[in-house]
């Protein structure tokens, strides 16, 4: 039983700071975007497949029959964001 509640404290743990970093990882593009707009247009083919793997994921998190909330919350930043980043890199 301890080992149980140790168990789901390390997981619930990882899946707070996994889905922390994704959010940090997407507002990254802030940057390149304002590089895109300054005229120091980076490569679009990265962020249009982030926004898409973003869609993906936040389709799959609230399509469960239990909604996977982590999941939606940690990519949907990612859907803007690398839109944006790649629509300023055109």
């Amino acid at each position: 039983m301890k080992n149980e509640v140790a168990t789901s404290r390390v997981i619930l743990t990882i899946g707070k700071l996994a889905s922390v970093l994704s959010i940090m990882m997407y507002v990254s593009y802030i940057p390149q975007i304002m590089d895109n707009l300054a005229g120091t247009k980076g490569n679009p083919l990265q962020p249009l497949v982030t926004a898409i793997n973003c869609v993906l994921w936040v389709s799959y998190g609230v399509l469960k029959p239990k909604r996977d909330w982590p999941i939606v919350i940690a990519n949907f930043p990612g859907i803007f964001l690398g839109f944006g980043t790649f629509l300023t890199a055109l």
